[in-house]
This record gives structure tokens, sequence and C-alpha cells, in this order.
């Protein structure tokens, strides 16, 4: 066994934090959810936003002043959420043969 797979070993052992074990099973329930139902396909479409709607430029006579970053990342679930919403947009498009551009902006 070599140094370098020592610690390599080493550190993913330690990015399971105590914070990420109890945030598991809630995000294991999310991922869970099957989207099985028209109404609450749409629902999960209009509830959950496409883009992080924090993230923008502030601008000053044209000019930009500073950028303010998408703090939607900062969430423990962010992963699971964009999953559900990719999960309701394509039982819309696919199952229900729907236009789901009006949900894509």
């Amino acid at each position: 066994m070599t140094i370098a797979s020592s610690l390599s070993g080493k550190q993913s052992r330690k990015s399971s934090n105590l914070f990420d074990v109890l945030l598991q099973p809630a995000r294991n329930w999310i991922d869970a959810i099957e989207v099985k139902d028209q109404k609450f396909a749409r629902s999960v479409c209009k509830l959950i936003p496409a883009q992080c709607p924090f993230e923008r430029d502030i601008q000053l006579f044209g000019r930009t002043l500073f950028h303010i970053p998408p703090m939607c990342k900062l969430n423990p679930f962010y992963e699971q959420f964009v999953g559900l919403r990719f999960r309701a947009l394509c039982y819309l498009a696919d199952e229900c043969g729907e236009d789901v551009s009006m949900y894509c902006c």
C-alpha cells in the first residue's frame, strides 16, 4: 500500500461528516419520490425554479458593480430538488406528451 493511496482513503472517509450523515435519510427520501401524477408534476415544476432566483448582477448606469453568486447551492438538498424537478419535467414530456417549454425559463 502506497502513501498516496492511504492518504486518499483517509480523505474520503473524512468527507462524510456528521452533518451529511444526519441529512442522508432526507436526501434519500426526496430521491425516492416517484412522479406519477400530472398535477403533482406540474406543481413541482412551478415550485422549484429552473434557475437560482438569488443570482444577479447589480448594475448602476449600465455598469455592473458586483455579482451576487447563486446561493441555491448552499442548500443541502439542492441536488435532490433539481433531480425531482427533472423527473417531473420528464414525466410531463414523455408520459403526458405536454410541452414543457413554459417551465424552462
